[in-house]
């Protein structure tokens, strides 16, 4: 794939004014060329087969099948594409269903739209791509995972039980020191602050880091998020 050539876009959403806008959006940039649209997920697969976009931006709120559940199919119709949610859901849950299924990117409807158009072409480049809100939200529930609601208080009359250890999924993987470099990962740390906290170099953390990812097949910090704090049983 060549980089100076446009980003050639599938842009999938149900609301017929929103996506004529939002294309008519996208194809004032030079960067960007839409090459097909569709309104619900059947069309969006047979479009992605036949046109073979860079990226998919899609909506979760389909007709019938919902993006998030269409995304194993997107992907086997157009294995080369890289899909983006493009939604108004602000739902910590749906963030981490789609990402962990493989998207490139979790976006806003609320993102300005030149800020929209960067991080189609830093996707297309490679990179994921979180709408700042939403990394947040991911944060928190990491928080929350390994340290229970702040506000929870035992008030039973039996012994406390020792409370379990929460480790991040795929533990049997990793080594005690790639756990907590997932860990800060998931906490939203760079390599140069985990370096800092954990007392080594931020070259070992880099070559960790990578460890991590291949060990556990993902691709970005976000995913490494996602992985940290999805339920076991549903892996």
């Amino acid at each position: 794939m060549t980089d100076n050539l446009p980003v050639r876009l599938l842009v999938v959403d149900d609301h017929n004014l929103f996506r004529r806008g939002l294309i008519a959006l996208l194809s004032s940039d030079a960067r960007l060329s839409v090459v097909a649209e569709a309104g619900d997920a059947g069309d969006a697969i047979k479009l992605a087969q036949r046109h073979q976009p860079d990226v998919i931006l899609l909506d979760n709120h389909l007709p019938g099948v919902h993006g998030v559940e269409a995304l194993p199919q997107l992907y086997a119709a157009a294995p080369q594409s890289r899909i983006v949610m493009l939604t108004v859901s602000e739902d910590a849950q749906d963030l981490a269903q789609a990402l962990s299924r493989g998207a490139a990117g979790y976006l806003l409807k609320t993102i300005e739209g030149d800020e929209l158009v960067e991080a189609i072409v830093r996707v297309r480049a490679g990179e994921s791509v979180v709408s700042p809100d939403m990394t947040s939200k991911l944060v928190s529930a990491f928080q929350q995972a390994v340290t229970g609601p702040v506000d929870a208080v035992d008030t039973s009359e039996e012994p406390a039980e020792e409370a379990p250890v929460v480790t991040p999924l795929g533990a049997s993987k990793l080594s005690p020191r790639e756990r907590e470099i997932l860990r800060e990962i998931a906490l939203g740390a760079s390599n140069k602050a985990i370096a800092r906290t954990l007392n080594i170099a931020e070259t070992t953390v880099k070559i960790h880091v990578q460890h991590i990812f291949r060990k556990l097949n993902l691709s970005s910090r976000v995913q490494a998020a996602v992985y940290a704090v999805t339920d076991p049983d549903q892996v």
